[in-house]
Formats: structure tokens, sequence, C-alpha cells
């Protein structure tokens, strides 16, 4: 694949990026994606190696080496169709995945991966300048029509691929805007909204209907990630469609009932990141601002970096990410943990910007006054055999005029679930399985789940990888069998 000795001659080439100082004034995508000779190059590194372990390690199952190769060929179209066959949405992984398929490179056993997430996001962007992302029509329809509840990456990926399959597809969603976390989680400066809006034009020239600011259920929550001016409850829905798909996001924060949680100042990452992508797009200004405060960060995952990013954005005087867990190593074991994802120290572009990072910390109560936080009061931790314990006489105090919980998610919204009767697991998820006559169908007659609805907080890769096997199990079950890829 490549080119025979291509991973001996070249290097591994990094996507370059705006500077700092250019790109901390505004909310753009900063990050330029190969030119042509650049895409060839790392495609031509690319091993023959005989069993490509970047297509088991990218939950979608790409078949990276037939598009590497076509890329160093210049083939660029026809490595896009290879590239489409396995991803309906190259342009969101080829930009916000963190690339297990690298992780899980032949090559990255003793050199440094192919850049495949750089190759993926050059591939749709080629496309998307020669006006090569085109819609495919179904050739007949069936007459079946199935709902699908959410619009992230799950519900996007199954609703194109039942279009695509002949059935009426109606696509629900709770905000104003369609894209679920693409559009309200992820920053602008990460992944360019227009790009959603790209391909929900291509979906609904497939056929795809949207409907926006409907929430499907009994109650819905008045929070800032709900603009619903309309409830339809599921009976209503199950009356109308043939099938439903519950394709909703993991949004249900995990707390820090520490005291003083309740001063003015302490807020859910989300509250913080979905009113400045709504401020960004025209909808209103964001209430929680950072310019010249303290921040503090507390969890260590991307939606942290995400807070850490937009508060330097705002013009924080200081921002300082804070995790429970250990400073992970610099450089993984390769020999030891490859082709698996390994445990290392990641930095973001975010972290570039500005940024102090600090691991075993607890944190242990916010404090204030009149109501308004002013600083944490916090302890080091460390690990033995399993179990936290805090050290002794490690107890400090950190200024903060602003705190942002970036812990993960528990579970997706609990009344919608509720709603439709399903069963859930241990964690709070729909219980459905992902193998078997029944994958992906819940308790509930006709009711289906994928994403993070069924499996949890999770990568937008494992969303589009649930939504097309979630399709194709809702063909069979309307049409007693399926031509749709798994």
């Amino acid at each position: 694949m490549g080119k025979i000795t291509g991973f001996m001659e070249f290097q591994r080439q990094s996507e370059e990026s705006l500077p700092v100082a250019k790109r901390l004034k505004n909310y753009r995508e900063f990050t330029l994606h190969l030119t042509d000779e650049q895409a060839k190059i790392q495609g031509a590194r690319c091993m023959d190696c005989g069993i490509p372990f970047c297509t088991s390690g990218c939950p979608v199952n790409n078949i990276i080496p037939d598009w590497n190769d076509l890329v160093y060929r210049g083939n660029w179209r026809e490595a896009l169709d290879v590239l489409h066959s396995t991803n309906n949405f190259p342009e969101f992984t080829g930009r916000i995945c963190p690339a297990p398929c690298e992780a899980a490179c032949t090559l990255n056993i003793n050199e440094a991966a192919v850049g495949i997430k750089s190759i993926e996001h050059f591939l749709i962007d080629k496309g998307g300048e020669n006006g090569w992302v085109l819609p495919q029509h179904a050739a007949k329809k069936t007459g079946k029509k199935v709902a699908v509840v959410g619009s992230g990456p799950a519900g996007l990926a199954a609703a194109q691929q039942l279009a695509r399959a002949g059935h009426a597809v109606t696509v629900f969603e709770k905000n104003s805007r369609i894209g679920g976390l693409l559009r309200y989680g992820i920053p602008d400066f990460k992944l360019d909204k227009r790009l959603i809006d790209w391909r929900m034009a291509q979906l609904q020239a497939e056929g795809v209907t949207f409907k926006t600011s409907v929430f499907i259920g009994k109650d819905a929550d008045k929070n800032v990630a709900n603009d619903a001016k309309k409830t339809i409850s599921p009976d209503e829905l199950l009356k109308k469609f043939d099938a439903v798909i519950l394709a909703g996001g993991a949004e249900v924060p995990r707390d820090l009932p520490v005291p003083g949680r309740e001063l003015k100042g302490v807020h859910y990452a989300l509250d913080f990141l979905i009113p400045q992508n709504r401020e960004v797009a025209g909808d209103g200004k964001n209430p929680v601002n950072a310019k010249g405060k303290h921040v503090v960060v507390i969890g260590g995952g991307d939606t942290g970096s995400d807070c850490v990013g937009t508060s330097n954005r705002h013009g924080a005087l200081s921002v300082t990410q804070i995790e429970v867990m250990p400073r992970p190593p610099e450089t993984e074991n390769k020999a030891l943990v490859w082709p698996n994802w390994p445990m290392k120290l990641r930095t973001s572009s975010s972290h570039d910007e500005g940024c102090q990072r600090d691991w075993s910390i607890a944190t242990k109560e916010f404090t204030g006054n009149n109501g308004k936080l002013t600083s944490i009061k916090a302890v080091r931790v460390e690990f033995k055999d399993g179990k936290m314990s805090e050290i002794a006489g490690s107890e400090f105090e950190m200024k903060a005029d602003l705190v942002l919980l970036a812990m993960g998610f528990v579970s997706p919204a609990q009344k919608v679930l509720d709603a439709f009767g399903v069963e859930k697991d241990a964690r709070g998820n729909a219980r459905a399985t992902t193998d078997g006559a029944d994958c992906y169908r819940t308790s509930a007659d006709k009711v289906f789940a994928a994403g993070d609805m069924r499996r949890g907080q999770s990568l937008v890769v494992w969303a589009i990888r649930e939504g097309r096997q979630c399709a194709r199990a809702v063909d069979e079950f309307l049409m007693g069998s399926s031509v749709l890829p798994r």
C-alpha cells in the first residue's frame, strides 16, 4: 500500500495551524489541511503491513490502506468514495476524532504513525471544494416511516442510511438548530458549524425531513440545551411512525457536590460552551464570561480542553486545568499497549494557547464572599492498590473567579428514556445489544437506541458507527432483510 519504501523515506507531516496570537482573536477554525503533495507523501508512508490494524482500530472500520494508496497515486475522488463507504461524515471525524486508527497503525510500533486523520481531513475538504459530495437518492421508496430522536452524529448517520434505503425519515431536535452536541458542545474553532449545514443540505436532498425545537417525551427540562417550543409524546410518535430511533447525546453532567457548590461562578462546562456556540451563531450573548477572570477547569478530557480554548478567547486572566487522576506518562510503552489506545499525556491546541495543568488534585470546597466564588480549597492525592487517598499536609487554596466542571457525563436524558418506558442498564443508558436478531432494539416495541443513548458518553466516531449499524437493524426490522452495510 502506498509506496513500498515510503515509510522509510518520508517523515510524518503534521497539519499546519495559524499562530496562537492570530487564532485567539476569533472562533474560526485554525488548522489547515494538507496540500496535494503533502497528502501524497502521507499516503506513501502506508506500509504493506499484511494485517491493517488501523482498520480494526477505527470504530467505523475505515478501509484505510485502500484510500491511502489512492491518495498516494493522486486518485482523490476514488479515495473519497472509499472513505465515504464506511464513514458518512469524514468532515467531523477528520477534525475532532482522536484517531484510534493511528494508535493502531503498524508503523506506530517504532515510528510516527501514518497521518491518517490528516488525510481524511484533506480528502473531504478536497471533495467539498470540487463538488464531489452529492446526494445519493434511493432507487425506490419503501413506504415505511422512521423517526429519529436527536440530530447528533448517531442520529444523522442513521437518518442518512435509512433514507438511502428508501424509507421516509424525520429527525426531531429539541434545539433550534440541527447537529446536537456537534453543533452546541464542540467549539467553532474545532468544528466550523457550516460543515453541519453543508451535510444537512445533502441529507435533505436525499429525502430526510428535519423538525427543530421539538421535544420528544412528556415533560421537557428547560435548560441551556433546550429550545423546544413543542412537545410530542412517545405514543403520538409511535402511532405516526413504523420505527423510532433514540439517538440523543449523553448530556447529564457529573457534578461535584462539595461545600460551596451553590456559589455564583461555578458552572457545568456545557453551561459555558453551549451559550458560546449560540453567541457565535448569532443566537444571543453567553451569560458566562471569562474575561479578566482566574478560570479553573476541573476535568482533564476534551470538554475541559474546549473550556480552556474558549476561556482564552474570552480574555481570561489565567486558566488552570486540574485533574484528580495522576499525570499520565509522556510516552507510552508501545511494545506493551500497541495496537490498543494508549494512556499517555496529550496536549491539545487549546493547552498550547495558554494553560497551567496539574494532576492528582481533589477539590474539597468552593469558597467565596457574598455568594460569589473567590477560591478553591483542594488537596493532593495519591493512588495505591487502586485506592485514592489524600496526602497529609498537602492542602492548598487556589484563586478562582470562574470554575467550569468538565468531569464527563453520566448518562443521556433520563426523561426521554422514561417517557418511552425502555429498560435501562446500571449506568442509565437504554439497554440494547449490538448483535443478534434484536440488535439495537430496546425493550419498547418499535423503539431502537444508538450512540450515547445506548452506550453512554463516547466519541463522535463511535456515534457514527452505532447510527449506521442501527439503521441496518431498523431496515431489517421493517423489510425482513437489508442491503445496508453493517
